[in-house]
């Protein structure tokens, strides 16, 4: 094909009315049109290599698996309509932003080849509504499906509500654990510098003895045998150590302070430029705790420009990602801490030496209350927070797991986000 018929036909693909999608083997999204970008409202490259039911959880059916099995291991073309449900994949919008009512939708699953004879899936989906309404009954099944879809999107809003809550007691959840390992973290500082006043009280009351003898000394040799006595030059040298001591006490407890201010911004809701890299060694300080017992962390990072999030909420999704590594590893391991710029992107990645996740299980981490940790640890929601937080940044999460080896968790983010009117302009962010 010369480039003349290569443009006729991307031409032709971009701007016909039919939703145009294109699978791998595994269902991982490679390309679609515009008409799927304005329908369905998400960006394809935030959807590129993902699962296709990761990014349209409804498609995630019996019917669909079917359908893969003809299409992919028997050649076959499946042509499929979806009443009800009436639809594969939910197209929310028309092709000028507005609401689209409901349609039946048809669907057409087929396999083929690309020009290196990797196998593909292509997957076509169309709006065969008007068809349905020359024939009456389906016209009246229809509207009663209106009917229900109106009762769906008021129990749909209630769920996006108990959703709402359920992220916001994973939040309290995390405060919680925080606070737990960061009281641990303070106490062992304050008990030493607790029993170095006490000892540095002794001392005080010694050289007090000291220097109320200079008054009623007989001689200077009484003095000086009253300081020997006193073990003087032993307390002298051993004042300087103890007030070393307590001040390196007291800038650990003012780092961990000032780390778990900078992490605490939970309800942060405008995007602002801000430097990852201290945003990660912050959240590291307020997690040590969690870490210090089950890893060797390293760092490895690369050269970030400032970056335009909500940087608190990235701190939380870090968070989690680190704690999941702990968690993951059974007896002494290593962390590693990535990062780099490619583009107009940057990312952040998570590695473990723990015990990895089954394949069977990656389409599923995602999910609110799923988890792969001892029943009565975690809340399965971790995942599922950190997933719609990088959503929301315009994101992307990756997972490369391997049994028995580990998991990599990679987080990529826009420099700058698309929406500039959400961003304060301003220096990088130093709080």
């Amino acid at each position: 094909m010369d480039s003349r018929q290569r443009e006729l036909a991307s031409a032709l693909v971009e701007r016909i009315e039919i939703g145009v999608i294109i699978l791998d083997a595994e269902l991982r999204v490679q390309y679609w049109n515009s008409f799927v970008t304005q329908c369905s409202g998400k960006a394809l490259e935030q959807a590129r290599k993902q699962p296709l039911t990761l990014i349209f959880p409804e498609a995630d059916t019996p019917c669909l698996s079917q359908m893969l099995v003809s299409a992919r291991d028997h050649g076959e073309h499946v042509y499929t309509e979806w009443l009800p449900p009436t639809y594969l994949i939910h197209l929310p919008f028309d092709m000028s932003g507005k609401t689209a009512p409901l349609a039946l939708q048809t669907t057409l699953l087929f396999p083929f080849k690309r020009s290196d004879d990797q196998p593909l899936l292509g997957l076509l989906l169309y709006d065969s509504s008007a068809l349905a309404r020359d024939n009456k009954q389906l016209d009246a099944a229809l509207h009663t499906l209106s009917n229900k879809q109106v009762e769906q999107e008021l129990l749909i809003t209630k769920l996006g509500q108990a959703n709402a809550q359920l992220m916001q007691s994973e939040k309290l959840a995390a405060i919680g654990q925080l606070a737990a390992g960061v009281a641990h973290e303070i106490n062992n500082p304050i008990g030493y510098v607790f029993s170095n006043l006490q000892t540095l009280a002794g001392y005080v009351h010694d050289l007090l003895r000291i220097i109320d003898a200079v008054d009623g000394a007989v001689s200077l040799e009484e003095l000086r045998q009253l300081k020997r006595s006193l073990e003087y030059d032993y307390i002298r040298s051993d004042v300087e150590a103890l007030i070393g001591e307590s001040e390196d006490g007291i800038e650990r407890v003012k780092k961990i302070i000032t780390a778990l201010k900078d992490f605490s911004h939970f309800e942060e809701d405008e995007f602002r430029f801000a430097d990852l890299h201290r945003g990660l060694d912050t959240t590291l300080s307020v997690v040590n705790n969690e870490l210090k017992y089950k890893a060797e962390v390293v760092k490895d990072y690369g050269q970030l420009p400032a970056v335009e999030c909500m940087p608190s909420q990235i701190n939380q999704v870090m968070m989690n990602l680190l704690v999941n590594a702990a968690h993951a590893i059974e007896h002494f391991g290593r962390i590693t801490l990535r990062s780099g710029h490619e583009g107009d992107w940057v990312w952040l990645e998570v590695e473990d030496s723990g015990q990895g996740i089954a394949p069977h299980l990656l389409n599923r981490i995602y999910e609110p209350f799923f988890t792969t940790k001892p029943v009565g640890k975690g809340t399965g929601l971790g995942l599922s927070l950190s997933y719609n937080i990088v959503n929301k940044h315009n994101g992307r999460m990756e997972v490369f797991s391997t049994p028995g080896q580990g998991t990599r968790f990679r987080v990529w983010l826009p420099a700058r986000q698309p929406a500039q009117s959400q961003v304060k302009e301003g220096a990088v962010h130093h709080e």
